[in-house]
């Protein structure tokens, strides 16, 4: 499999959708030589790259209604709504082990997308860039207003997702010629402009380049969108999306409907699993 490329959007909780579709890919062995994620698509696919079946559903599923996981607490106290240290440093090495070892010997190429705050621009993390604790994943995920920038080789970063929502563009110039895309928003979703443009352009005033990307995202990601289904059409991208109406939100701590999720992710990908392998083998 040649210039085949793997792209995961992030969506917080929405993304046990994604757990569901990389499950069934781990179940039937097909990694793929170029992963590329943001938030928590980049996260999702650590275990993924890692090979460690059931790994994800372990983490978020079981930890969920953990208060050190995600909560106002941790806001007040970390000035983070997820718990960082509990989630990239805690369940990895104490209660949900990580194999860093088939992490970092997975023969293909894994990029981590983040934004710049300075310029506002995107910026990609290897795998090599990983971090002794896991900062570039932090990074990626780290949602304004929710988390707090995180400083790493030398740059100031955020949530992958505020520049490059969906990195389909940046697989596509390192030079895929096919890729598998997975969403977590329903076929037909737009998104609208922000709701609390003055609350951005207060708290992130140091960093003007951040602010105008925060709010022409909208923008940039419903011109993605259309520019995916233009692939779609003409049979250069398979997308994988939820193919029922989403009951999960960005900060869903429900076990029940996050087991759905899940589950939509993975019986969504064994239906289009025969097209897939046909389009990565053509």
């Amino acid at each position: 499999m040649k210039n085949v490329g793997l792209v995961l959007e992030g969506g917080g909780m929405r993304g046990l959708y994604t757990c569901g579709v990389l499950e069934y890919f781990m179940e039937n062995n097909l990694y793929f030589p170029y992963v590329i994620g943001v938030s928590a698509g980049a996260c999702n696919a650590a275990s993924y790259i890692s090979r460690q079946q059931k790994r994800n559903e372990k983490v978020i599923i079981g930890f969920v209604k953990d208060w050190r996981y995600m909560s106002l607490r941790n806001l007040f106290l970390s000035k983070s709504y997820f718990g960082m240290d509990f989630i990239f440093d805690e369940i990895p090495n104490k209660h949900v082990p990580f194999d860093f070892k088939a992490f970092y010997e997975y023969p293909g190429d894994f990029l981590v997308g983040a934004t710049d705050c300075q310029t506002g621009k995107p910026i990609y993390l290897n795998k090599d860039d990983l971090g002794d604790q896991f900062q570039a994943l932090r990074a990626s995920a780290s949602l304004p207003m929710i988390s707090p920038i995180i400083n790493y080789k030398g740059l100031e970063l955020l949530d992958g997702g505020i520049s490059d929502s969906i990195p389909l563009q940046k697989s596509i110039a390192d030079g895929n010629l096919k890729n598998i895309v997975v969403l977590t928003r329903n076929k037909g979703y737009k998104k609208q402009p922000g709701r609390f443009n003055a609350l951005l352009k207060l708290k992130y005033r140091n960093y003007p380049q951040l602010i105008e990307t925060m709010l022409n995202r909208y923008k940039n990601y419903n011109e993605t969108l259309n520019y995916i289904d233009h692939l779609e059409n003409i049979g250069q991208v398979i997308v994988i999306r939820p193919s029922k109406v989403l009951e999960v939100d960005r900060l869903e701590k429900d076990p029940q409907k996050l087991q759905r999720l899940l589950q939509q992710g993975y019986e969504d990908t064994k239906r289009s699993y025969e097209r897939i392998i046909e389009f990565v083998r053509q």
